[in-house]
């Protein structure tokens, strides 16, 4: 699998990120500068990682969406290519159009920062075909604008059509409002756009993935993707 992190000013997770897709795969991770124009040339799977991506200004994610090589990650993913967001990269893939609905404050109107519980509603895509169906695992967040909120419409859309993949939830697999930490519509974790190729998610799984850490959850997340390119080779 050959993948490419993007990066902005301001994001401060891209390190984090190509270290969890190095130790996955075992090939090194390309690093894309926001300039560029072109994504580097066979990448299979492109990732958009967390921060603060020109410091947040306007909306999170709304400049970031505008930098020229959103072009060629919004066209790697009409031809198919898998796009992965997470946290600021989940507000930047909403605000380029990649996937519906915006990240809104949190609930709370604070910053929060911790380990968070997620239900894994299902295991036959490449972004979760290293868990199985119903499976709850522990990741962390740290975000301010975490609050996933969509018209009614493509709430039903993405509920009728299975496209939530992740979900807040209890230790034990309850979706609740307790669970909820940032108030999301649904309890939304993260989501895939229609044809299933885009995942946006808030939570941090490539901060749990080396048994340093005291918890490996995110690691299927990875593992699923390594698997997925392994199948179609």
């Amino acid at each position: 699998m050959k993948s490419a992190v993007l990066v902005f000013p301001g994001i401060n997770r891209e390190r984090d990120m190509a270290r969890a897709l190095k130790l996955a795969s075992g090939n090194e991770t390309a690093m894309v500068w926001h300039a560029e124009t072109a994504l580097p040339k066979g990448t299979d799977l492109v990732v958009v990682p967390g921060g603060f991506s020109y410091g947040d200004y306007l909306r999170c994610g709304a400049i970031a969406a505008r930098a020229p090589v959103m072009d060629a990650v919004r066209n790697f993913a009409a031809k198919g290519g898998l796009v992965l967001g997470v946290c600021n990269g989940f507000q930047i893939l909403c605000e380029s159009g990649l996937l519906p609905g915006v990240l809104m404050r949190n609930a709370g109107l604070k910053f929060i920062c911790r380990d968070v519980h997620m239900r894994v509603e299902r295991s036959d895509t490449p972004f979760t075909r290293g868990y199985n169906a119903g499976q709850v695992i522990r990741v962390p967040v740290a975000h301010g604008e975490g609050n996933y909120e969509a018209d009614e419409e493509t709430l039903k859309r993405l509920e009728g059509d299975g496209r939530v993949l992740y979900r807040y939830c209890s230790p034990e697999g309850v979706v609740d409002e307790a669970s909820n930490l940032n108030g999301a519509a649904h309890s939304i974790a993260g989501i895939v756009n229609e044809r299933g190729n885009v995942l946006g998610m808030m939570p941090h799984p490539e901060n749990h993935v080396e048994e340093i850490m005291g918890c490996t959850d995110g690691r299927g997340l990875f593992a699923g993707l390594v698997q997925q390119f392994e199948k179609a080779a």
